[in-house]
């Protein structure tokens, strides 16, 4: 039986966790959908349409579930302790704990599905979907990717004559009417988008191999951690050490009589030194953390690049989602594609 149904592990003799290596492909390929830019609702949709169970057999997924999964620490290898707590001992009665408890994260407490670098990206990318104003879940490639140069809110899809012959699916911007001010921004069809697409991926891979090559020259110096590492060590140095200098302190206070007024001083300095080393540390740690995701995000751009051929006559959804940030639609007609290297490309 899975560990608790929760997919990607069973519960070993001992009573841990033991990954399940059938169900952990299923994880591994909702985070990579999920990083190469599908939404949670066009990942449940797709696992839907293949045909793969639901870790309670169910044959539909759902968005909340993907949500869920991919926000999960257990699949990095770590556990939030104390998610809910116990508000009356009597009745047993369990509440989410929004912060009316500490919690606990304990690193490496059983075997990773998830690379902790891949977690830290996709809950990165998950806080940027929501602060970015109107870009929301997509139920198709272009849903929520194509920007109003207008306005700057983003652009849906829209059906034409859905009930006749000449029915017809458009993207536009989701806020054209509002408010009584019109966006001149023009609508486009999925083939217009597709041939954008084609057009800015062939003009950007002129320099491809230039680009491929620089990247690969200077990408251990840009994503380089050693200096911040060391600083993490050290810090970790000066807090372990101030942790002995507070039990000394209060086995001292314990064991004879003293001004407890200068103990407070003294505890209290302490304390504060320690807050200060760690805060430090762990300003550090993030930005660790931050450099190590964005260096695996534009890896995974630059494998992307290499597979395309030197002149692309299609579109490819894989390749949209895998090279392309967004696309931002101007008032004259034309578009500028930013690729997720930050590179910006008219058509």
């Amino acid at each position: 039986m899975p560990y608790s149904r929760f997919l990607g592990y069973d519960k070993g003799e001992d009573g841990t966790m033991v990954i399940n290596e059938e169900q952990a492909k299923v994880v591994r390929r909702i985070f990579g959908l999920y990083i190469s830019g599908r939404s949670p609702y066009l990942i449940a949709r797709t696992l839907t349409e293949e045909g793969i169970p639901t870790v309670t057999g169910k044959k539909t997924w759902r968005p909340e579930v993907i949500r869920n999964i991919l926000s999960n620490e257990k699949y990095s290898g770590s556990a939030r302790l104390q998610k809910k707590y116990t508000v009356n001992y009597l009745t047993k009665e369990l509440r989410d704990n929004n912060g009316e408890v500490p919690q606990y994260l304990v690193e490496d407490s059983h075997p990773a599905i998830i690379d902790p670098s891949v977690f830290e990206e996709v809950q990165r990318m998950m806080e940027e979907r929501k602060t970015v104003k109107g870009r929301m879940s997509s139920a198709t490639p272009f849903s929520s990717e194509i920007r109003c140069g207008c306005c700057g809110n983003w652009y849906g899809s829209k059906v034409w004559h859905s009930t006749d012959k000449y029915r017809k699916v458009i993207y536009q911007c989701n806020h054209k009417f509002d408010g009584g001010r019109k966006c001149d921004t023009p609508h486009f069809t999925e083939d217009e988008l597709k041939g954008f697409f084609v057009k800015a991926v062939n003009l950007y891979c002129r320099e491809k191999d230039e680009i491929i090559r620089v990247f690969e020259e200077i990408k251990d110096r840009v994503f380089d951690t050693a200096v911040l590492e060391k600083e993490c060590a050290e810090l970790e140095t000066e807090m372990n050490v101030v942790t002995e200098l507070i039990k000394n302190l209060i086995s001292e206070n314990a064991r004879k009589v003293q001004d407890q007024k200068e103990y407070n001083r003294k505890y209290d300095a302490l304390a504060e030194r320690f807050e200060k080393a760690k805060a430090k540390h762990d300003e550090a740690s993030s930005e660790i953390s931050r450099l190590l995701a964005e260096r695996e995000k534009t890896e995974r751009f630059f494998r992307e690049l290499k597979k395309l051929p030197d002149v692309v006559t299609d579109f490819n959804e894989d390749s949209w989602y895998g090279l392309v940030d967004f696309l931002t639609a101007n008032a004259d007609g034309s578009v500028v594609l930013t690729f997720k290297d930050g590179t910006e490309v008219g058509v």
